[in-house]
């Protein structure tokens, strides 16, 4: 007991001691790794809350068909339905594309009747602000701040062909840029023609995705027919009673893919290309 409690005691100093050591020395903390999303969390968080909850329901609803059925695809077959067939079969955003061109014809429009009468660009600039048309606003309010906050009009003027990414915006700013360059006073009668050919355009436009319209209804027609007549078969016949099998699941699964990509074939053509521009960064570069 004697030689006991001296130990002890000594191997609680040495304890202390390597604490004291311990705690006296700098504590460099440890770099935080941050950790990276994987791709499915990144289009997870991209989606819209309307989109996850279709996602969220047409899972579950998949599960539910794959119990009670024993149709394992349905876990994937419906999930991507329901997602994909809204992308598929649903116009293309030229619509909104022939409203913002539409729009650069309403402005370049008000732009000449300001500028005839005999006001300088930047201040006609300005006193259009307040009646542009929804569609450009905020590309017209960003050119109009540039100018106020002392920018060179003929920077300005790039910048806001670069903010309107199209070739009609190209030809507006242009037409703009060697009037600010030359001071004329003939930029009202050239941007009065500048505005009919805009609306020319327009309405070419607007001919074109009306054709476009047709087979996109004729798409949609079909696709609803098909899905109806499929649900009819399965409940009450044995048209589909092949693809029950797991061989058959994988055909299926097969078939209806392919009639997928036809249907993002034909989404791709009717999309177009659009014009290539003549002012901005990929310009300049394919000019080199």
């Amino acid at each position: 007991m004697t030689t006991l409690l001296p130990a002890l005691l000594g191997a609680m100093i040495l304890a202390g001691l390597v604490g004291a050591i311990y705690a006296l020395r700098p504590h460099v903390p440890a770099p935080k790794v941050e950790r990276v999303p994987s791709s499915l969390e990144r289009r997870l968080s991209g989606m819209s809350p309307r989109s996850r909850i279709v996602l969220l329901v047409s899972v579950v609803a998949g599960f539910l068909v794959a119990l009670l059925t024993g149709w394992i695809a349905a876990v994937v077959i419906l999930p991507t339905a329901a997602l994909g067939l809204p992308y598929l079969l649903a116009a293309p955003p030229a619509e909104a594309r022939i409203r913002r061109v539409e729009a650069m014809e309403e402005w370049t429009r008000s732009l000449a009747g300001v500028l005839g009468a005999g006001v300088g660009i930047e201040q006609a600039l300005t006193a259009t602000l307040r009646s542009t048309p929804d569609a450009i606003k905020p590309e017209v309010t960003t050119l109009v701040a540039r100018l106020r906050a002392r920018w060179d009009t003929e920077v300005a003027l790039r910048a806001f062909a670069d903010d309107l990414d199209d070739v009609t915006g190209d030809l507006v700013a242009a037409n703009l840029i060697l009037a600010a360059r030359r001071r004329n006073r003939s930029l009202a009668s050239a941007l009065q023609g500048v505005a009919e050919s805009v609306a020319e355009d327009v309405a070419a436009r607007r001919r074109v995705e009306a054709g476009r319209a047709k087979p996109r209804g004729s798409a949609r027609l079909v696709t609803a027919f098909s899905l109806g007549v499929l649900l009819i078969l399965a409940f009450t016949g044995d048209y589909v009673e092949p693809y029950s099998s797991p061989v058959g699941q994988v055909v299926l699964v097969f078939l209806l893919m392919a009639y997928a990509a036809g249907l993002l074939w034909m989404r791709k053509m009717a999309e177009g290309k659009p014009l290539p521009r003549f002012l901005g960064p990929t310009a300049r570069a394919g000019a080199r």
